[in-house]
């Protein structure tokens, strides 16, 4: 019994890094936006905060709600919004 409260703990402690992270992430690149007015950094915050949402949303819906597969659809969304960030950085 303990050892299963320490177990669920820890992956919420884990998770709840992961979004204090993502979310510092987020802050950093909205901060350069602010300061630059690139796209590029108003893609990249966008991503993080949509990690951010992911992780806070796992956290509250349990551990069991991470095999289902919105959760990677959200996750693909984050990626694909950093890659057609790069890609329109590359291409002007």
């Amino acid at each position: 019994m303990n050892t299963l409260l320490l177990e669920i703990g820890t992956n919420s402690f884990l998770l709840g890094a992961l979004f204090m992270g993502f979310t510092a992430i987020a802050m950093f690149f909205g901060r350069f936006y602010t300061r630059t007015r690139d796209r590029f950094f108003a893609w990249f915050s966008v991503a993080f905060a949509i990690m951010a949402l992911n992780q806070a949303a796992l956290l509250i819906l349990g551990e069991a709600s991470e095999y289902r597969s919105w959760v990677y659809v959200v996750r693909l969304a984050a990626f694909v919004i950093i890659l057609l960030a790069i890609l329109d950085k590359n291409r002007q």
